[in-house]
């Protein structure tokens, strides 16, 4: 079974995992397993992002809820990034209008709070917790490419050595510009 979504920060295909047990007919019950998130604590983000200094004016000038709501434009991802003993936290920034991020923050926890371990602010950026590592997205657009529509991305996985994270090597992809833009293709006989 083989499945690709893309998710609502733009970034592409998703590797998700295995479907839930009860979504695959005839599968053998899983064992029990310790839960993923055993260190995890939920973070107030918004508060989080507006106390950190790191954190440019311009994106603290975007951080404001979308519509006459609450909701802020913020994804939030807790993970093992740094071998910390709680969850590491990523964040991202969204515009409101399109979702676009416009920054990408991690924070580590450590002595009972979290500090800004990572950032990057170059617009449109997306940040997530692949396999242990962290993955920047930043989508790349040419001349005249609709917001919704880049010509590519650049994706770069971090990994977490001697209290920082490392660049590893980048991977570069071009989109099709013939994906959804084809011509109907004409009845036979007519």
């Amino acid at each position: 079974m083989s499945a690709t979504a893309c998710g609502a920060g733009g970034t592409g295909a998703r590797d998700e995992g295995p479907a839930h047990a009860s979504a695959v007919a005839g599968a053998a019950p899983a064992s029990p397993s310790p839960s993923p998130a055993a260190g995890y604590h939920r973070v107030d983000a918004v508060s989080l992002l507006k106390r950190d200094p790191a954190v440019s004016a311009a994106v603290k000038h975007e951080l404001k809820p979308c519509g006459s709501g609450d909701d802020y434009p913020v994804d939030v991802s807790y993970g093992d990034l740094t071998d910390s003993d709680r969850s590491d936290v990523v964040v991202n920034v969204l515009t409101c209008a399109d979702a676009v991020g416009i920054g990408a923050y991690v924070y580590r926890e450590s002595g009972g709070s979290y500090r800004n371990v990572f950032k990057t602010e170059e617009s449109p950026v997306y940040a997530e917790i692949d396999q242990g590592a962290l993955t920047v997205t930043k989508q790349v657009y040419s001349r005249g490419d609709p917001i919704s529509s880049p010509s590519g991305e650049d994706v770069v996985p971090y990994t977490w050595k001697a209290g920082r994270f490392v660049a590893g090597k980048p991977v570069h992809t071009d989109y099709s510009g013939a994906a959804g833009h084809e011509q109907p293709t004409p009845v036979p006989g007519d």
